[in-house]
């Protein structure tokens, strides 16, 4: 698959309707499969700070719920939204609940997955809030694992490069 495919993959926002990468952003993006009931859910905090930050310098946040680790996700997409929206504030685009891991993995991860991580391994998402950094083409840029916060310096450094000044 090319970079640029990467941005036309079928997606789904959690409100159900039907887009891509290349509809939610046209720049950059930041896809984090996200959970609520997670010891790192607070990484939700400097997620929106990143997206309001970087908003107008063309980076998307682009949370995708995921309730394979732990069953940290359990809620239906309005409870998704509601705990998102009044507990932090989001207002960057959630997509549909999708597995990032094992054989119903969305295609999206079966690609995002294929780029390793500053250590040079690949493969499965080790936990929730595992972070890829897209560049406007689609070319994964960096792969953060899930305890590297999401304001970091290597996160924002990464952001940086990738962006416009």
């Amino acid at each position: 698959m090319t970079d640029s495919a990467l941005n036309d993959i079928p997606l789904t926002t959690l409100a159900g309707r039907p887009t891509t990468l290349a509809e939610l952003t046209d720049g950059a993006a930041l896809v984090v499969n996200v959970a609520s009931k997670c010891g790192l859910t607070p990484q939700y905090e400097a997620l929106e700070k990143l997206a309001k930050d970087y908003a107008a310098r063309g980076l998307t946040v682009i949370g995708v719920p995921c309730n394979q680790f732990m069953g940290q996700e359990p809620g239906s997409p309005d409870e998704i939204l509601t705990f998102c929206s009044t507990t932090y504030g989001v207002t960057f685009p959630l997509l549909a609940k999708s597995d990032v891991n094992g054989p119903g993995q969305h295609p999206l991860y079966a690609e995002l997955t294929k780029a390793a991580d500053d250590s040079g391994e690949a493969g499965d998402v080790q936990w929730n809030f595992e972070k890829f950094l897209l560049a406007p083409d689609g070319t994964v840029v960096r792969r953060f694992r899930p305890r590297t916060a999401p304001d970091a310096p290597e996160v924002v450094a990464a952001i940086e490069e990738v962006v416009p000044r």
